[in-house]
């Protein structure tokens, strides 16, 4: 049997509203769903990730396969993670209907993508997913922290977010997600998509998140949970000073400002202005025994 994808393998409008009468799938917004019914976005989005004929992919929430079956052209293999009962239950059968010769190259693993922790198959190399709006945040930090071989991710998500995952220190939107999506990795805003290459359209826009493992981890000798917790108080109260902000992580105020001066800090900055390393570097001066 051939292996070379056809041509009209993708998914347009038609396809998508007919699969899902057949199935009885109306999107959710609880699940946060919005399917992708555009060709050319789904081609943009592979072009993008820079996809290549020997990276494994996973994707989360594949919904009914738009993306998926344009990473399944482009990739050597790849695992989708779906929640939905029903949608888990038809993709197998839309890939093998779309792309017969690709279908032997395709996993789906049937759960929460927030509690997986292992994936079938040679270890994903890409990340490629439209995440659901409503977890884009959460589910991105997890598959970056279990699966360490995932060295390209292009995410899909809430245009919001989306600049708030490339948000540099001192930007009005740097937070939480940006610090903590730079401790794995260099983000960068990739571009934006509109809202009506998606069904149902959303109320709002979305744009695409770029990230490259990082070469080198952040240089620490705290532990991740250690610089996250810092990272949580810093943003806790962001309007506060840090001297003020990290009192109760380091157990008093003064405490705070001593942990900030031995990581040449300055106890008056506020979390927005600091990088993750300068995180790490409070996270490692944190004064052990009780406060």
């Amino acid at each position: 049997m051939s292996t070379s994808p056809t041509p009209d393998a993708l998914l347009g409008p038609a396809d998508i509203r007919e699969l899902a009468d057949v199935l009885g799938v109306r999107p959710t917004k609880q699940r946060g769903q919005n399917f992708v019914i555009d060709a050319n976005t789904v081609r943009r989005i592979v072009r993008t990730a820079d996809v290549r004929p020997d990276d494994v992919v996973v994707e989360v929430g594949p919904g009914l396969g738009s993306l998926t079956l344009g990473l399944l052209e482009a990739a050597d293999r790849v695992t989708a993670v779906e929640i939905d009962d029903v949608l888990a239950g038809a993709l197998p059968a839309t890939v093998a209907a779309r792309l017969p010769g690709r279908a032997d190259r395709f996993s789906l693993v049937h759960s929460d993508a927030m509690h997986v922790t292992a994936l079938p198959g040679p270890a994903p190399t890409a990340l490629v997913a439209n995440l659901p709006y409503n977890v884009a945040v959460p589910v991105l930090l997890h598959m970056l922290d279990t699966f360490p071989s995932i060295e390209r991710t292009l995410v899909m998500v809430q245009a919001e977010v989306a600049d708030r995952l490339a948000a540099p220190p001192g930007s009005k939107v740097y937070g939480v997600p940006s610090v903590k999506a730079n401790w794995y990795a260099d983000v960068k805003r990739a571009g934006s998509i509109g809202r009506t290459v998606f069904w149902p359209a959303p109320n709002v826009d979305s744009g695409l998140v770029s990230l490259v493992r990082r070469s080198e981890p952040v240089r620490t000798t705290a532990s991740k949970k250690e610089v996250f917790a810092v990272v949580d108080a810093a943003f806790a109260q962001r309007r506060k000073t840090l001297r003020a902000a990290l009192a109760g992580w380091a157990g008093s105020a003064p405490a705070a400002e001593a942990a900030l001066l031995a990581a040449g800090v300055s106890p008056q900055a506020r979390g927005e202005a600091l990088t993750v390393e300068e995180f790490a570097r409070i996270a490692e001066h944190k004064e052990s025994g009780p406060q």
